[in-house]
This record gives C-alpha cells, structure tokens and sequence, in this order.
C-alpha cells in the first residue's frame, strides 16, 4: 500500500486488515479489523476522517473524501462496491453501496440498506434501514427482503474471508506466457451467486 501522513497525521491499519498494495491511504484514515481495501482505492484523508470499522470492504477504485472536519464512515460489515464514491457521508451498519455509486456529503445510508449500481445519494439524504434506494437522484423504491438482505451478508462474509486469503497468499509475481494443463481454479465454500440467479434458483 501506499501510506502517506500530513500535518504530523498517519493513516492506522489494523493487523488483520488487507490493504492492496496499490491502494493509496492518506493522512486521518483509520481501518479496523478484517477489513478489505481493494486495488487502486484511495482513501485521502487530508481534510477530514476516513473510517472503516470492523469487517467493512472498499473495492476497486473506489473514492473516500470528505470536507474538512466532517468524519465519512463505513460501518461494521459495510460494503462498498467497485469504483463508489462516499464524500462525507455515514454508511450503516451492514449496508451496501453498489458499483460506481455516489453518496454524498451529509448523507446517511441505514442499517442493512442498500445503493443500488450507479445511484447517486444527494446530500443529507438518508437512506431508511433495509431499504433499497436506487437513480439519479436515488430514491426509494422498496424494503429489502429477508433473501436479499442473506445474500448481501454472504457476500460480505466473502470480503472478509478474502482479506485473509490475500494476508496469507497473495504475492507480486511474474505473468505465465502460456496457460497451464488443468488450470486450477478458484474453490469456495459457500455457493455465491448474483442475486438474479438465487431468486431464479429459489423461484422468488
């Protein structure tokens, strides 16, 4: 990763967290445990406070900011998806941000809710618990069910699982010219699928 401090201020990784080597972290930026902070996030807290609590993940690309004195916050077991942006804003508890997503200033996502894919939050909005939120500007469309509010707590479980995958496993290597014979491929416990597939399995 790379880490930088200013005014004196140094960015706090806890030990069990993974940070990809070519996130960048900048400044008051504190990440709790288990988290996961993908490739080419940036976290730059050079105005106000960056937190991750416990078993969060911030993937790929993904942006957080916030204007100074203002702390932006992902709760525990928050999960932030590839290439969202959070500007001063509060996530809840077991809430969801979904790809390329914007929740802004003042804007306060509820517990077990979710962003949908490139939704855009306006400032001081607040998203309901277990709600589903999703435009430009986001607004209500519906609760969550029981099923969905499941599949999003697996996929989080999934994050945290990788953050220990990659502590332990994953290292700088060079590229293979050729593909090997019998290929291995990735194994999982748990079956993850996308949420359309589960409802169609489950017939929902």
């Amino acid at each position: 990763m790379k880490v930088y401090a200013i005014d004196g201020i140094t960015p706090v990784v806890h030990p069990t967290a993974f940070v990809h080597p070519t996130a960048v972290l900048i400044g008051d930026v504190i990440i709790g445990p288990r988290c996961y902070v993908g490739p080419a996030a940036c976290l730059r807290g050079d105005f106000g406070r960056l937190v991750l609590e416990e078993g969060a993940n911030i993937q790929d690309t993904c942006v957080m900011h916030g204007f100074p004195g203002t702390d932006t916050i992902v709760e525990q077991d928050g999960h932030i998806g590839h290439g969202a942006v959070l500007h001063g804003c509060v996530i809840k508890r077991n809430a969801l941000v979904g790809m390329n997503a914007v929740v802004m200033d003042g804007a306060v996502v509820g517990e077990s809710a979710m962003v949908a894919a490139m939704a855009f939050v306006k400032a001081k909005f607040v998203v309901p618990d277990r709600t589903l939120v999703a435009g430009s500007p986001a607004r209500i469309i519906r609760e969550l069910s029981d099923q969905e509010i499941g599949w999003k707590e697996l996929g989080t479980k999934q994050y945290q699982d990788l953050a220990i995958r990659s502590l332990n496993t994953m290292q700088e290597v060079e590229a293979l010219t050729e593909v090997e014979a019998d290929r291995k491929r990735m194994s999982f416990d748990d079956d993850v699928l996308p949420l359309y597939q589960l409802k169609e399995k489950e017939g929902s």
